[in-house]
């Protein structure tokens, strides 16, 4: 006996020494067992980058939301004095019912089919996703045992239905909704890669239960939220537009809209819409056409083709307006080209026809162009080909060259085809003094997480289709279509500021061949830029079969949207109206590093308004920047050294304040859209960047509908 436990002893202090020493047991590493064994880690979730409009307001984002738990085990509650799972599955689903997406028979039967088949715990799909903080607490507040909530992050479009087919949106990619957020539409399809993030995690040594052991280390990697992406959409136009559409859309119950809301000078896209569309959070509303129909759809453009047919003639030398030439039938071969107006108004002159937007008079231009030069001056304008947006699967139509006649038909936008948004880069040319801009939406990508530019996207300008004087010459004719008594455009004169720009009327084709035909079965546009005198916007607008009265014209849907649009837009921007655009616009001088109170003498001498930023020493920036042009009246920013006096900003637009807020480094909160009624500190007092301000704006229709103060009159008693 002694010798059998004496051998089993040394046997075991051998295993002992063996596993001391080599660190192994069964050919297998302790060290890693253990660290398997203990070892705990916790997912740190990235958020998705931010889609932000060129002012930095919230157009995508991720949001805390909550994913609902049912614990349906008693074993849950097992050494605990309250119950931990839920008890009365009735009382439970008539409360869940009131909150989430299920009825409550629904609900019943789903914990009771998990209850009998013994599972710990349910959860309820879909319904039981996406839930707010504010439900969140009020179905706690009934105290049901059981209903657990984890955290999670839900794509939010706080705007609604704002530019759908441009922003797109973006779902969990599995079923269950655990993956993470993928881009399905739009810009967040576009750009995923940017704007995904990159999850983080915390590793730790931990008990059973999770809970961190004593004097063990955590080891955190921290999560990378995905780039934010600016673009040159301005929230406030891109409501303007949207309600716009909204009025058409429920006026005239149209096929489609398409409209565009472009800067000129640099090529950006302020904004842009259709109809139909959806409502991002809820996908309510999409069909299956996905597309971003400025960039992807081509339509035959009709007679806003004439601005770039008469730029050709006007170019060529050939354009001469007071020349006469017989309206109302033209005759090429076999085919005759007819006016709107079939029997023509007799001999006129090349400007009346064209303010009447006849037909016939682009027939007789072509034979002045030339029909190879007339067809190089659309390649020249951008037509036939993409404009290079940075948008993908840019449809870049077709022109018509087979024959003399699809060349004919061409100079008044019948046959060939074009997007909506080789419109409007064409018409940067003319409203630019022949300086044709690129158009963009992505105005720069941030990284969140080092504050490093990735993409800072400048605006570029592509070779000019025509000189300055032709481009002057071309928006004064344009201009003339709506000031004219022949013109086809009158119902697009603004309240405020001169316009310019021409009606379409285009037909459209059948799918088996042929056009339908009717005064509903047309597409009306009107492409347009105000003020005249030096445009800052470009409005393009299709309406494509609307449901017109028979004494309305097509004219009366595109203008009701053009005319809204350009003129709340244009004083928001707080462009001076027609009373003082008439005088010549200042090319802005060069003030950096001139003294600031010499600079604020200067620039009033010449008409300019001076908003101060530091009184002290030279100028550091300046807003407008030095060369580009600004209206007399208007407003320039010049920041020096020194104390910052707060100004007065009743009254002042959100881009002003935007403008001030950068240059100043002021921490200004902005509440609200439209024009400021309020601020947290008055006029005058001495700021710095630690001082936050607050700001209060309206738009003017709340201020208009505001309770006015009731005005009470004392009488004084009669003797």
């Amino acid at each position: 006996m002694f010798l059998l436990y004496g051998g089993l002893f040394f046997l075991l202090l051998g295993r002992f020494v063996f596993i001391q020493t080599t660190g192994t047991a069964e050919g297998q590493v302790l060290e890693t067992m253990a660290e398997d064994k203990y070892s705990k880690e916790r997912v740190l979730q990235a958020s998705r980058g931010e889609i932000l409009d060129t002012n930095g307001d919230v157009i995508a984002q991720d949001t805390l939301s909550y994913k609902l738990v049912a614990v349906i085990s008693p074993k849950a509650t097992e050494n605990s004095s309250s119950p931990r799972h839920v008890v009365n599955p009735e009382k439970t689903a008539q409360v869940l019912s009131g909150y989430i997406d299920l009825t409550e028979q629904e609900i019943v039967n789903l914990l009771n089919k998990n209850i009998k088949a013994d599972k710990y715990q349910v959860e309820f799909g879909n319904a039981g996703r996406d839930i707010s903080h504010a439900d969140m607490l009020a179905i706690k507040q009934y105290n049901l045992p059981g209903l657990l909530f984890t955290q999670d992050l839900k794509r939010l479009y706080p705007n609604g239905q704002f530019a759908s087919h441009l922003i797109g949106f973006a779902l969990k990619e599995d079923e269950g909704g655990e993956g993470e957020t993928v881009g399905k539409m739009g810009l967040e399809y576009i750009y995923n890669k940017d704007l995904t993030g990159i999850s983080g995690k915390v590793v730790y040594q931990g008990d059973k239960k999770g809970f961190l052991l004593p004097d063990a280390d955590e080891m955190v990697t921290e999560a990378q939220d995905g780039n934010d992406i600016y673009l040159t959409i301005d929230k406030t136009i891109q409501n303007f537009l949207e309600d716009a559409l909204n009025r058409v859309q429920e006026k005239y119950n149209p096929e489609r809209l398409t409209a565009i809301v472009a800067n000129p000078k640099t090529g950006e896209i302020l904004a842009m819409s259709q109809r139909p569309t959806f409502e991002p959070n809820t996908r309510a509303g999409l069909s299956t056409n996905w597309l971003n129909e400025a960039t992807e759809q081509t339509v035959e453009p009709g007679s806003t083709m004439k601005i770039f047919t008469l730029a050709a003639a006007i170019e060529e030398g050939v354009w001469e307006p007071n020349a006469t030439y017989k309206s109302g039938s033209y005759t090429l071969y076999d085919t005759t080209i007819r006016d709107h107006n079939v029997d023509g108004w007799g001999y006129i002159s090349y400007l009346e026809g064209f303010q009447r937007s006849s037909n016939v008079a682009m027939a007789y231009l072509l034979k002045r162009i030339g029909d190879e030069t007339f067809i190089d001056y659309l390649h020249r304008f951008g037509f036939g080909k993409p404009t290079g947006i940075d948008l993908p699967n840019e449809a870049k139509g077709i022109i018509a060259n087979s024959g003399p006649v699809e060349r004919v038909t061409t100079t008044y936008g019948q046959g060939s085809t074009v997007t909506a948004m080789q419109m409007v880069q064409g018409m940067t040319a003319i409203a630019n003094k022949g300086k044709m801009m690129q158009p963009y939406v992505i105005d720069k990508i941030v990284n969140p997480n080092t504050k490093e530019v990735v993409l800072d996207h400048e605006p570029t300008e592509k070779k000019s289709p025509i000189s300055a004087e032709t481009a002057d010459l071309v928006k004064e004719i344009l201009a003339s279509t709506v000031t004219s008594e022949h013109g086809t455009a009158q119902r697009f004169k603004l309240d405020s500021y001169t316009t310019a720009g021409k009606t379409g009327t285009a037909q459209i084709a059948k799918p088996g061949g042929g056009y339908y035909w009717g005064k509903r079965d047309f597409l009306y546009a009107f492409l347009g830029m105000a003020p005249v005198e030096d445009p800052q916007l470009i409005v393009y607008v299709s309406v494509q079969k609307p449901d017109l009265e028979a004494t309305e014209s097509g004219s009366g849907a595109t203008s009701e949207i053009f005319n809204s649009v350009m003129e709340r837009s244009l004083k928001y921007l707080n462009i001076q109206p027609e009373n003082v655009s008439l005088e010549k616009a200042i090319e802005m001088p060069k003030v950096t590093g001139v003294n600031v109170i010499e600079s604020q003498s200067m620039l009033e001498s010449k008409g300019l308004k001076t908003v101060i930023i530091g009184q002290a020493g030279n100028v550091e920036e300046q807003y407008p920047i030095a060369g580009e042009s600004i209206l007399p009246n208007g407003t320039v920013y010049i920041k020096g050294h020194g104390e910052i006096q707060l100004p007065n900003f009743k009254g002042w637009s959100k881009r002003n304040l935007m403008i001030y807020k950068t240059l100043s480094e002021i921490p200004i909160e902005i509440i609200g859209e439209g024009y400021v009624t309020t601020q947290s500190l008055a006029a005058g007092s001495k700021v710095s960047g630690e001082t936050p301000v607050v700001v209060q704006l309206a738009t003017p229709d709340e201020i208009n509908s505001a309770p006015k103060k009731e005005e009470t009159i004392e009488t004084v008693p009669q003797d």
